[in-house]
Formats: C-alpha cells, sequence, structure tokens
C-alpha cells in the first residue's frame, strides 16, 4: 500500500463521523451479498416442510399374491402365485411328472419376471404352480408318493382306471388341486411344462396360441393327442380351455434356471402376451 493510500485510509478513520466514505473505485471491493436468506414462514405442529405436494407420476399398481396351497399325498405344500389383478386368467403349470424338473425353475423364473414387470399383467390374471408333485420331484419319480401319474388322474370321458392312473379318477390330492384351480379362476389357456420331447403340443383351441409358443421356443409342433385323463383331455377336449404342452428336451435338467429362462423364457412370454392372433402353422418351429 502506498504512503498516499495509507494517509487515506487513516483520514477516514478519523473523521468517519463527519460522513467520510472511502470510494468504492478506489478500493475496487465487490458488491456486498446478503448472507442470511429471507425467513421462510413458520412451520406449523404437522405441517410438511414442503412449499406443494410432490407430483407423482402414475403407476399400475402390483398385485403378487400366494393362493391357498394344496397338499401332497406326503403333505408338501403344492404352492401357486397370482400376478395381477384382470379378469382374464392364464395358468402355468410345471412339474407334474416328478422327473421333469425344468419346467419348475422355467416357472419361478416366469413368477419372478412378472412379479418385477407389472406393466405385463396390468389386465392379466397370471397363475403359477411352479411344482404341481412335490412327492414325486423329491423322490425324482414320474408319479406321486402312490406312485400315480397325476397327468392320468383327471375325470375324464377318456380315463382309463389302472394302478398308474389312480384307480378312479380325481383320487390323488394334486390333481384335485389342480382341477379346483381350473374351475375357480376359469383361465382362458393352459401351459405345462414338460420334458423330454423337444416339441410343443396342445389341445382345445389352441392352435394359434402353439403357434406362437413354438415360434418363440424353436421347438416344433407335434400333436401327440389327448391323453387318457390328462389335464389337457380335461381342460382342452372337455372344457374348451387353449392348453399348450411345451416339451423341454431331456438336456434341460442339466440347465440352471437362469439358463433354462434365457433358452424358453420367451416361449412362456409369447403364451402370456398372447391375443388369440389368427397365426398358421405353416413352417413353425422350422
Amino acid at each position: 500500500m502506498t504512503a498516499h493510500r495509507k494517509m487515506l485510509v487513516f483520514v477516514c478513520s478519523l473523521v468517519a463521523a463527519a460522513g467520510c466514505q472511502e470510494p468504492r473505485a478506489a478500493l475496487d471491493l465487490p458488491p456486498i451479498e446478503p448472507r442470511i436468506a429471507p425467513l421462510a414462514p413458520p412451520i406449523r405442529p404437522g405441517q410438511p416442510r414442503i412449499s406443494r405436494p410432490p407430483v407423482v407420476a402414475p403407476r399400475r399398481q402390483q398385485f403378487v399374491q400366494a393362493l391357498p396351497a394344496g397338499r401332497s399325498v406326503q403333505g408338501r405344500p403344492v404352492n401357486a402365485t397370482a400376478i395381477g389383478s384382470g379378469d382374464q386368467c392364464v395358468m402355468f403349470i410345471g412339474g407334474i411328472h416328478g422327473n421333469e424338473p425344468a419346467g419348475v425353475g422355467l416357472c419361478q423364473q416366469l413368477a419372478a419376471y412378472l412379479g418385477a414387470h407389472d406393466e405385463l399383467v396390468y389386465d392379466l390374471k397370471v397363475i403359477i404352480v411352479p411344482a404341481a408333485n412335490p412327492d414325486g420331484l423329491a423322490g425324482a419319480t414320474r408319479g406321486n408318493a402312490h406312485g400315480v401319474d397325476i397327468n392320468r388322474n383327471f375325470a375324464t370321458g377318456n380315463y382309463r382306471s389302472s394302478a398308474v392312473n389312480g384307480g378312479q379318477a380325481m383320487s390323488q390330492p394334486e390333481a384335485i388341486y389342480l382341477r379346483e384351480l381350473i374351475d375357480r379362476y376359469r383361465p382362458v389357456r393352459i401351459i405345462t411344462i414338460h420334458q423330454p420331447l423337444s416339441c410343443i403340443d396342445y389341445d382345445g383351441p389352441a392352435q394359434a396360441l402353439a403357434a406362437a409358443v413354438a415360434r418363440a421356443s424353436g421347438l416344433p409342433i407335434r400333436k401327440l393327442g389327448a391323453r387318457p385323463g390328462s389335464l389337457g383331455s380335461y381342460a382342452g377336449v372337455e372344457n374348451g380351455i387353449a392348453v399348450v404342452t411345451v416339451e423341454l428336451p431331456n438336456g434341460a435338467s442339466n440347465l440352471t434356471p437362469a439358463q433354462v429362462w434365457a433358452r424358453y423364457g420367451g416361449a412362456l412370454m409369447a403364451a402370456v402376451n398372447h391375443r388369440g392372433s389368427a397365426t398358421t402353422l405353416d413352417n413353425v418351429g422350422k
């Protein structure tokens, strides 16, 4: 600071009462900004600490509900999950045969995926039964703990009495539970997952649905026919429900659920999204 400037500051301090002010231009000081913001209105007890309500984007509610479980011969639960709240029901069933386990993980992956994407089921109710035969799955046997093939125990016109078929129709608790679900929710389409025939089969009015599933899976359509006492006979032939059977290859059992989903999840989603298009069977699965 020069001697002249020092003298100027000293003189101003002596004569401040007389109104001496240092010229701003001389000191090159920036204008002073207020350090304290204006006071906000006082907040009353219980009043939210925001000036206006937040804007919330509209979003459809997600509905995931565990339905009352059935029971196997040995008392294991037969679990079912309902996702969505629409009027139209779609049903997926895995693990009817205990030595065909790949469908269990595939159904579980479907439930997880739809549970995280509620926008896909806003107009549907998707019911998923991952393991319809838990006793058979525990013992890696086709039948249940009585040795009965659940998929031959339904009350149908073509039912045949035998030890493997249950002695009489609807004698097994697992078949009774599946029938109760079908009768209560009246699905418009049912997809069951089996092994090991590597094809897409169907019963009832399911030609277009089978075509869509076959195209998404890369598996060919093979019409195997409605087996005696089968779910396809009961739901598809006798009740007019579109029933598609996804027959995965035998090697699918060696894959993790995530790997099975990566390969065949698109086929299940094709069934979820199907709206009865006029798709034909020409070149499907080739």
